[in-house]
């Protein structure tokens, strides 16, 4: 990663507010899983140092052998996905771009699971796109969990 800057955030209602650092990208998920946790494509950004304020209401499930995802109890705000597994890029959190107070200075950046977006829609920005067997590989961790 690139020098961190300081993000803030919170969920629709304001149970919970963050704080993080982020290298200043974020992308977009496209598989079925992600689509179905946002109702769409999941735009996040990859975090680090995170400090969440009212964490107890936000409420975890273990979506995959290797993730899980987390929403605020109270308005159900989709807030992140984590890696669960035990290599490093499991000390990140994806947190939902839209949770941000101020995306202006992000930069959109990259998609993945690209063989699993559907039809109808596209970004306009250039990116680097990776399918999930791509993703996989670089996580250095199987499909099967």
């Amino acid at each position: 990663m690139s020098s961190l800057t300081s993000k803030s955030g919170s969920c629709l209602c304001g149970a919970i507010n963050y704080t993080a650092q982020t290298d200043g990208n974020y992308g977009a998920c496209h598989c079925s899983m992600c689509r179905k946790f946002s109702g769409g494509v999941f735009l996040a950004f990859a975090a680090k140092n995170v400090k969440f304020d009212g964490a107890e209401n936000i409420a975890t499930h273990q979506s995959s052998d290797w993730a899980e995802r987390a929403h605020c109890k109270t308005c159900g705000t989709s807030l992140y996905y984590k890696l669960t597994l035990d290599i490093p890029a499991a000390q990140e959190y994806h947190i939902g771009a839209g949770t941000l107070d101020d995306l202006s200075d992000m930069t959109f950046d990259s998609q993945i699971f690209i063989d699993e977006k559907p039809h109808g829609y596209s970004f306009a920005e250039k990116t680097k796109d990776m399918t999930g067997a791509e993703v996989f590989a670089a996580a250095g961790a199987s499909e099967e969990g």
